[in-house]
């Protein structure tokens, strides 16, 4: 069955680009990002994990774990990041799961379930379901589902607010409006009344539809 949102991330081991790991002690009880990719020295898939490099400081302040996938092999893996490393200025610090037998591909679904054969076989476009982004929380659950096309490169400051919008609203009774960016207003829930609002939000809040209550929280 496909992986819904508030399922436990699959636990697996594997090994990466920076030793064996077992997912859910890698995860740790931190937030953590797991970027799947069709093949390793493919041109949008260079610049995605090169953005993902470059923006790693802004994960770390976040608290949140980066881990890259593909079918390719750990081998593959450490020759394509010195290309990534060329073409975006930052080296790739995080690990990258070799995933040759398919074995993680098809427990995440990012794959079909009867696809064979070790990555050297398979093309880009064979793999072309393996383009998901995963946010999972410290609980181990999947907060985030993305899943883009192979002509399309990811936004990872999209991937950030995103981030922000779930750690604000995982500790405060808030939800996120459409285009918000950390700072800005966000919702208090339906199901806050106005009396629990005044005990939770002191500093008021701005009623613009009786559905609709707006409040800052710096």
């Amino acid at each position: 069955m496909a992986l819904q949102l508030g399922d436990i991330a699959p636990d697996f081991e594997a090994d990466t680009t920076e030793g064996r790991i077992r997912f859910h002690d890698y995860i740790d009880g931190s937030w953590a990002l797991l970027v799947s990719h069709p093949k390793d020295f493919t041109p949008v898939c260079t610049t995605e994990l090169g953005a993902m490099a470059k923006k790693k400081p802004e994960f770390d302040k976040r608290g949140v774990k980066l881990i890259g996938i593909s079918v390719d092999s750990v081998d593959d893996h450490l020759r394509w990041k010195s290309d990534i490393k060329d073409v975006a200025g930052a080296e790739v610090t995080y690990p990258m799961i070799g995933d040759s037998d398919l074995s993680v591909a098809k427990l995440y679904g990012l794959i079909h379930p009867n696809a064979s054969g070790d990555a050297k076989g398979r093309t880009a476009a064979d793999n072309a379901t393996v383009r998901t982004v995963f946010v999972i929380g410290p609980d181990k659950r999947i907060k985030l589902l993305l899943t883009y096309p192979m002509s399309t490169g990811r936004n990872f400051d999209e991937i950030l607010r995103v981030i922000d919008s779930l750690q604000l609203t995982a500790t405060k009774s808030v939800a996120t409006p459409a285009d918000w960016k950390k700072g800005d207003d966000a919702i208090i829930l339906g199901s806050v009344s106005d009396e629990a609002a005044k005990e939770k939000f002191p500093q008021g809040w701005k009623s613009v539809k009786p559905y609709l209550r707006t409040v800052r929280l710096d």
